[in-house]
């Protein structure tokens, strides 16, 4: 296939074609050293070779993270729109970094101090749950464990923390532990597969050569 490509890419600048683009394809030159290299190629056979069970998690995993998204939707939308105001000024609290507040959860302590709506919610209004696109976007920052005990605060400030708790370590368990599992499950299977294939094929080519040498010493 490098050949291939390289040889087009000749043909047609010998044709006076300006394909400087398609000289990045240069690059994939040095896969050629693969094929030399039988441990390369065992470990470049299982990623190709898992790419469609990949595909099939992947659809997994969105199918997960829509789900926990409309669970959030229901649950959380709206609620992290409240934080702390200065009663005088109406601006936000400048006491500490600003984070949510709510009936049921985080109550404004300092003087003057009184939880009101509107604020961007926490991150800049990236992280909530306020609208299905957001929503993804947290259940996903969450299931990659990047960062998701910050928004399980942010969602005990506004709500309580009597049972947000629930929702985020079903998340984390389902959507990190087992389902991202699975990439590194399919990963290694297809791995010792291709490991067997180029341990049978390795003992079939010194059978053969055995049986070769011994034909040829039955010809003397």
């Amino acid at each position: 296939i490098i050949y291939v490509i390289s040889t087009a890419l000749s043909n047609l600048m010998k044709d006076g074609l300006d394909v400087k683009a398609l000289q990045a394809f240069r690059v994939l030159r040095p896969l050629r050293l693969v094929s030399g290299v039988p441990s390369l190629q065992v470990v470049l056979n299982s990623i190709l070779k898992a790419i469609i069970p990949l595909l099939h998690i992947t659809l997994l995993v969105i199918l997960v993270i829509i789900i926990y998204a409309i669970i959030g939707l229901e649950l959380f939308s709206g609620k992290m729109i409240k934080t702390c105001f200065d009663n005088v000024t109406g601006e936000i609290s400048i006491k500490g970094e600003p984070h949510p507040c709510g009936d049921s959860g985080f109550q404004c302590e300092g003087v003057g101090e009184v939880c009101l709506l509107y604020w961007d919610d926490p991150n800049y209004g990236i992280i909530n749950f306020d609208n299905f696109g957001l929503a993804m976007l947290t259940v996903f920052q969450c299931v990659t464990n990047e960062g998701w005990t910050s928004v399980l605060y942010n969602v005990n400030d506004a709500c309580g923390n009597s049972w947000p708790w629930i929702y985020f370590l079903s998340l984390i368990i389902l959507g990190s532990f087992f389902v991202l599992n699975l990439v590194l499950g399919v990963l290694s299977g297809e791995f010792s597969k291709e490991r067997e294939k180029a341990k049978a094929r390795g003992d079939f080519h010194k059978l053969r050569e055995k049986q070769q040498i011994e034909e040829d010493l039955r010809g003397y």
